[in-house]
């Protein structure tokens, strides 16, 4: 298994109507956060404890919110604000 994100429940829920610019921003900034939480957690399969709960990041059109589930190594997207 292998770190990645994904939108939580699913795109549909979470991105349906969200403006291309946001869309290209959170995957960018998912990207990113995979890449840091892969670093913190080397083995995340074997994580003992909760995650790090909901979080959210400002983006230039908005912000998300995301948390991460180090046993499932994923990121999940799991809401998305325009402004």
């Amino acid at each position: 298994m292998t770190w990645s994100w994904e939108y939580h429940p699913d795109e549909q829920h979470v991105a349906a109507g969200a403006p291309p610019a946001l869309l290209a921003e959170v995957a960018s900034r998912a990207d990113e956060l995979v890449r840091a939480a892969e670093a913190r957690y080397l083995d995340g399969t074997t994580h003992q404890g909760p995650g790090e709960g909901l979080r959210t990041i400002a983006v230039a059109d908005g912000f998300f919110a995301y948390f991460v589930v180090p046993r499932q190594q994923r990121v999940y997207v799991c809401q998305l604000t325009s402004l």
